[in-house]
């Protein structure tokens, strides 16, 4: 994986601190959690979305993060394995989405989501970018989501985002 200048500079640093302070403020994270809760209602999946200003440290690869931040955010620990992590890496500008194993979806359905929303990111469409991306991530789990069983827990994880 190349570094480049921001990363090098530490530009990426202060860009995703600025940006996650102008625009995922708490106004924005009530309309994805709403956005995330009423899609909810169609399937057993459960979507969390978590945004990180900037990769730390001991984490260079945003691939290895967004995998890290599923664990500790116990995205996989739902009854029918149905846990989605949408996660961006704001000073980096990387997105990634980790599906568990319970949900049946082809890999290209994700890359696509996260393809559109850079585009929209890179526009300076961030609410509507993501409200977008979840909104394509809850139409892929209305088809790839195991069906709720009657008397299964729904809602196992929280429907607010998590800023990192």
């Amino acid at each position: 994986m190349s570094v480049n200048w921001k990363e090098l500079s530490g530009w990426a640093s202060v860009q995703g601190q600025w940006l996650r302070r102008r625009y995922f403020n708490a106004e924005m994270l009530g309309h994805l959690a709403e956005q995330i809760r009423k899609g909810e209602e169609d399937h057993s999946g459960e979507l969390v979305v978590a945004i990180e200003a900037v990769l730390p440290a001991h984490e260079a690869d945003s691939a290895q993060r967004a995998l890290e931040v599923f664990g500790r955010l116990r995205v996989w620990d739902t009854p029918l394995n149905s846990g989605v992590l949408l996660y961006l890496a704001l000073g980096q500008r990387r997105i990634h989405i980790i599906a568990d194993r319970g949900i049946q979806a082809d890999p290209a359905q994700w890359e696509q989501i996260c393809r559109q929303l850079e585009k929209d990111l890179a526009s300076r469409e961030y609410l509507s970018g993501l409200l977008g991306a979840v909104s394509a991530i809850e139409a892929v789990l209305q088809k790839g989501a195991p069906t709720q069983t009657p008397g299964a827990a729904g809602n196992a994880l929280p429907d607010e985002p998590v800023l990192l």
